[in-house]
């Protein structure tokens, strides 16, 4: 599974997986690799043809557990391959304090706001430690709170399960939700822009 472009992350995190398996007469030896002022890129495996970048002030390799965390996180965005090949265009943008990159590729994380650029939708997501905001590589992500704010969807979402290209899968009882009737906005070319804009006064 390739994890990151960043190589020598994969180097230190090896070099401290062996200096963590050395004889120390210590308390117990401390593991993982810290570097500062990264450029990441993350390519998963269960989402061919997708790419995440990243860039962060620190990022701190667990290879034991099979993590990295990233803090001061700036520029996250999801990166796709056009069919039939192309420069890759901008799918998503994700703002976080703070990420965990987990041994499956997933993102994780208390809090981010995720915004899919073709549907001009952006998600307030909100979770906790027990049950933290989560990116699923290949599927989407979820929350226990959402906010949805886009042309086509709007409102509180509980239990929020939601795929890249915007559809809902799952929702809590007590959501509250709608397709705006009276929407003055649509989404073109990633912006929203007003609808007589698209369509034109009538003549």
């Amino acid at each position: 599974m390739l994890r990151t472009g960043v190589y020598a992350l994969i180097a230190l995190a090896l070099f401290a997986l062996v200096f963590s398996r050395m004889p120390s007469s210590g308390a117990g030896p401390e593991t993982g690799a810290r570097l500062s002022g990264v450029e990441l890129s993350l390519y998963p495996a269960r989402d061919p043809g997708a790419v995440w970048r990243f860039s962060a002030e620190r990022v701190v390799s667990d290879p034991l557990r099979g993590e990295t965390r990233l803090t001061g996180l700036s520029d996250g965005g999801r990166w796709l391959t056009p069919v039939g090949g192309g420069d890759p265009v901008l799918d998503a943008t994700l703002d976080a304090p703070d990420l965990t990159i987990d041994a499956q590729d997933n993102l994780l994380t208390r809090q981010a706001r995720v915004t899919l650029v073709q549907q001009c939708a952006q998600i307030d997501l909100r979770g906790t430690r027990e049950r933290p905001v989560r990116v699923e590589q290949g599927s989407g992500f979820s929350a226990p709170v959402a906010q949805v704010d886009s042309p086509a969807l709007e409102g509180r979402i509980t239990e929020l399960q939601m795929t890249f290209d915007f559809n809902v899968q799952n929702s809590g009882e007590d959501s509250n939700f709608q397709i705006p009737l009276d929407a003055t906005e649509t989404c073109e070319n990633g912006r929203r822009v007003p609808l007589a804009a698209t369509t034109g006064e009538p003549t």
